[in-house]
């Protein structure tokens, strides 16, 4: 059974997540405080966690900057009653997984945590199929341990900036498109949030490339978007 921790200070809406969740099948525990949300977040025992930003003691956004410190990667859907693009950014950017802004449909509400769910059991499963680590000359991606290695050197990635060389990484030469990586890596068709993939792109390749203006491991298919280099 999935289980899911709702951190939410609004009794009535923790209430109705509670009770469509649980005709998912999914077992729930609630918490209406940011500091006793994020010591139960912080035990890893949780397949999803559903976070308000605007919370007593610790806000959303500390919480899930926090969690990304200690390497929880456990999914984090954010809900938040500020509409702002700053505070998508910011949720996004702090490693959330996914963004639904207050009002919202519970039907919209339902598939997107369907589809994190999906996502969840399709990476754990190419975990279990492939293996753990890939290697491109001085580059080295342990997806297990969510390690990356530049000639031996630990680099410091984000939750996405990992999960994004990751999957490029998997598949050398295939070409993505800049939606494609926002429905992939952050789960929805972000529309006119294009400039977040790029934004990681720069990232990345400030920390993996050798010259960022001359890349070797991630490069631009023009017109299109990005793809990792297959000519070894």
């Amino acid at each position: 059974m999935k289980k899911v921790l709702v951190v939410e200070d609004d009794p009535n809406i923790s209430q109705l997540i509670q009770i469509h969740l649980k005709d998912l099948g999914y077992q729930i525990q609630v918490s209406n405080n940011g500091r006793l949300g994020y010591e139960l977040a912080s035990s890893g025992l949780f397949d999803l966690i559903i976070l308000d930003i605007m919370l007593p003691e610790m806000d959303g956004i500390s919480i899930c900057q926090k969690l990304r410190a200690l390497d929880n990667f456990t999914p984090i859907l954010m809900i938040t009653a500020k509409s702002e693009e700053i505070d998508k950014v910011m949720g996004l950017e702090s490693g959330a997984d996914d963004y639904i802004t207050k009002p919202f449909k519970i039907r919209e509400f339902i598939a997107r945590v369907k589809a994190i769910m999906r996502r969840q059991d399709q990476f754990v499963f190419l975990r279990n199929k492939n293996e753990d680590a890939v290697k491109f000359e001085n580059l080295e991606i342990d997806e297990k341990r969510r390690k990356v290695l530049l000639n031996q050197k630990r680099i410091d990635l984000t939750p996405k900036e990992f999960d994004l060389l990751m999957l490029l990484a998997r598949s050398p030469g295939r070409s993505y498109s800049r939606s494609e990586l926002l429905e992939l890596i952050w789960g929805y068709d972000f529309s006119g949030y294009e400039h977040t993939v790029n934004a990681h792109i720069n990232r990345l390749r400030s920390k993996i490339e050798i010259d960022a203006n001359n890349p070797n491991f991630i490069l631009t298919t023009w017109g299109i978007g990005y793809r990792f280099n297959d000519e070894w």
